[in-house]
């Protein structure tokens, strides 16, 4: 008979449990890297001048934001959507021309807190509707139906006058300011922008790991098995349009109020394709990649044009350097950035294992 037959151990500390639970559905939790990166960012006004907090990290973050949709969509739902800038630049749209700004015979004139709702609503029926008709499709029709949404509508704003102002759109668009504070003034604008990108990246987190964000997973790796075990398929991918649909509304929302003003120029074809290089250069298996990718493309995009006139080079051929910087890490990591990090860390003996759970699938 075993010594310990009757002996009854002592069970872990209810607190203890809860405590592996989070640390085991959040391994950023316990992640030193992903403290010491919160922790900058929440003193960057101390540390920054204004234009690093506003140009550089506020603009990373809110291209971020919108990247972080595709990466959903494409990430866990295996849906390329090349319309997520469109619907950004839609809620944009939407805010200047229910809200107040200097065109007074386009805008409505609403107050920002009735304008900011509509215009997110308005944007994620958009893109819901956009999604319905591109779960039709898979692979490269997808990518080609939403390109098409989005060239759609960048020339439907381009000649439009009476709604969206032409080639000029609308400028001088009112920001909120409430409780006696400008929150378009550069810090307040900034923590406005990062709780928001906080918001969306816990958000596209805690979704990939509940019960609809798994089942999107299994619809993404084998759609006919998951419809033949009762899944509506088509309800699910729509569900997940309609979800970055709203993460893509807010950063468009962010961006109005960033620049004050949107055109055209704004919803391009090729502003549209740069969100999809954003994501894959960042990595589109894991929320952080967008971010990542965000701060790689606003570097190159802010400091290139310098350092080809450097050279003797054109500076307007600054896109040269974020293509051949898009090549280079596609070449060395077909998950961008993160996987070159996941490949450094299972190479180095001397750094810990990661836990699974950041990664999708």
């Amino acid at each position: 008979m075993s010594l310990t037959h009757g002996v009854q151990l002592p069970a872990d500390p209810p607190t203890s449990a809860a405590r592996r639970a989070i640390i085991r559905d959040w391994p950023e939790l316990n992640s030193p890297a992903a403290w010491l990166v919160a922790l900058i960012l929440v003193i960057m006004p101390l540390i920054a001048n204004k234009f690093f907090l506003i140009e550089i990290f506020g603009t990373t973050l809110i291209l971020g934001i919108i990247a972080l949709s595709l990466m959903f969509l494409a990430g866990y739902g295996g849906m390329v959507s090349l319309m997520q800038l469109t619907i950004a630049g839609f809620a944009a749209y939407m805010v200047a021309v229910i809200g107040v700004s200097a065109n007074t015979n386009i805008s409505l004139g609403w107050p920002w807190w009735i304008a900011t709702p509509i215009a997110l609503s308005l944007a994620t029926l958009f893109g819901t509707l956009g999604g319905a008709l591109a779960v039709r499709t898979e692979g490269i029709y997808t990518i080609m139906i939403t390109l098409a949404i989005g060239a759609a509508f960048y020339y439907f704003t381009n000649q439009n006058w009476p709604i969206f102002g032409g080639h000029t759109g609308i400028n001088t668009v009112a920001t909120p300011q409430f409780w006696g504070v400008n929150w378009r003034s550069d810090i307040p604008f900034y923590y406005v922008i990062l709780g928001t990108a906080a918001l969306c990246y816990f958000a596209v987190q805690y979704l990939s790991r509940a019960p609809f964000g798994l089942a999107l997973q299994g619809v993404r790796d084998n759609p006919r098995r998951m419809a033949a075990l009762g899944f509506n398929v088509n309800a699910h991918r729509v569900a997940a349009y309609a979800f970055a649909s709203f993460i893509a509304g807010l950063g468009g929302v962010l961006q109005v109020w960033n620049y004050r003003q949107i055109s055209p120029g704004s919803v391009s074809v090729g502003a549209c394709i740069d969100i999809l290089i954003i994501a894959v250069v960042g990595g589109i298996t894991r929320p952080v990649g967008p971010f990542i990718g965000a701060f790689i493309f606003v570097i190159l995009r802010t400091f290139a044009l310098d350092l080809l006139v450097k050279f003797g080079l054109d500076g307007n051929r600054f896109r040269l350097l974020i293509g051949l910087g898009f090549l280079a890490i596609v070449f060395w990591s077909s998950d961008g950035m993160v996987g070159l990090w996941e490949r450094w860390r299972r190479s180095n003996p001397r750094s810990p294992a990661r836990t699974d759970g950041g990664r999708h699938g």
